[in-house]
């Protein structure tokens, strides 16, 4: 039996549901207009997430960090194993079948809370001193950063691995590196880039061909037709013919922003954007109340970061401004993937904040 004592209520983080639970909402009454059958998977997303939501809160993560670098090594194998087992699907091969349940997992959606969890990790045994991390400190970090990268790139994935690493390189540009070490990446990217375009697929050369060409890709005019539809309050959903006849693609998912202005216009689609933001901004906000907590420090700006990278690429990508990459919008976008990986991590980071006055876990007693 699980007994909670009620302190934990005074230390909870009220404003985290109170802006995430209105985008679920939002999401789903989008999604149900648009397929009964879709909705229908969606709550079963939903009971699936709210459920490794409490898993995870209720975690002794305090308890476990010993296990954190043995948790990230096997999610290292999960992506090693995906070169000569995995499952290929319109052309990635990103996916492990289960046998025999005819289940499959996608171990770079896995890898997601191990890398968050493997940072802060790192971060807390070696944290920076005042002039920030040394050469010799980055490239330790770095190499847990780039291992994850490279395996995911490898899939290919461009879009995850990319968002682990300006993530992982962000949370440590927010903990504290020496300038230097910037400047001199900076200058390297600069040198490598026409050797680093060279080495991308066809599909995404073509990507950044389409995004920087004159005329936008057929996705991409569809879904600002559909931006320009909703005007300033939106159209019923009759009137929304773009989502209503097919025209937009992947309404529910990759362009739900689209059918979002197109539904709810101009004051919806900011609404939605104002709620991300005011997330993104509590999140970073609490780095000046933690202080010298680089776990959890280094847990919330991870989070706030890869929201960030999410809700721009995407809503950029539907107006013409990012190429067409296939990165959803964090609780919006329909499939169960995503979903269930943003509650896995606000269920650590609840874990965290809520027991930081905590160490031991004893506010959480598990009795069986």
């Amino acid at each position: 039996m699980i007994l909670l004592d009620k302190r934990i209520l005074t230390h909870f983080d009220y404003v985290q549901p109170a802006l995430i639970l209105p985008i679920i909402f939002l999401s789903y009454s989008l999604i149900n207009e648009a397929s009964d059958m879709l909705s229908a998977k969606m709550i079963a997303y939903f009971i699936i997430g709210f459920g490794a939501f409490m898993l995870f809160f209720l975690l002794p993560i305090r308890k476990l960090e010993w296990l954190i670098p043995s948790i990230y090594w096997v999610n290292i194998i999960l992506l090693l194993s995906v070169e000569f087992v995995g499952v290929s699907k319109l052309g990635a091969q990103r996916w492990i079948e289960i046998p025999f349940i005819n289940f499959t997992i996608q171990p770079s959606e896995i890898m997601k809370p191990a890398f968050v969890l493997m940072l802060a990790y790192i971060i807390k045994k070696t944290p920076p001193d005042e002039n920030g991390y040394n050469f010799k400190q980055f490239l330790k970090i770095s190499f847990y950063i780039l291992l994850p990268f490279f395996l995911i790139l490898k899939e290919p994935d461009l879009g995850t691995a990319l968002m682990l690493l300006i993530t992982g390189y962000g949370v440590l540009f927010i903990v504290g590196v020496n300038r230097k070490i910037w400047i001199s990446i900076a200058l390297l990217i600069g040198v490598c880039s026409p050797i680093l375009y060279e080495n991308l697929h066809d599909y995404q050369k073509q990507r950044i061909a389409d995004f920087i060409s004159e005329k936008p890709s057929y996705q991409v005019r569809q879904s600002i037709i559909a931006i320009g539809n909703g005007g300033i309050t939106g159209k019923s959903i009759d009137e929304a013919t773009q989502t209503k006849f097919k025209f937009l693609p992947i309404a529910t998912s990759d362009f739900i922003f689209a059918y979002t202005v197109e539904r709810y216009g101009f004051i919806g689609g900011a609404g939605l954007i104002m709620l991300y933001g005011f997330l993104i901004m509590h999140l970073l906000s609490l780095n000046y109340k933690l202080k010298d907590e680089y776990f959890i420090k280094a847990a919330v700006s991870a989070v706030a970061l890869l929201i960030f990278i999410y809700v721009s690429v995407n809503i950029f990508m539907t107006i013409g401004f990012a190429p067409v990459v296939g990165i959803p919008l964090p609780f919006y976008s329909y499939g169960g993937s995503s979903f269930i990986t943003f509650m896995c991590l606000f269920g650590m980071l609840q874990n965290l904040l809520t027991f930081r006055f905590d160490k031991t876990n004893r506010f959480v007693k598990i009795n069986f």
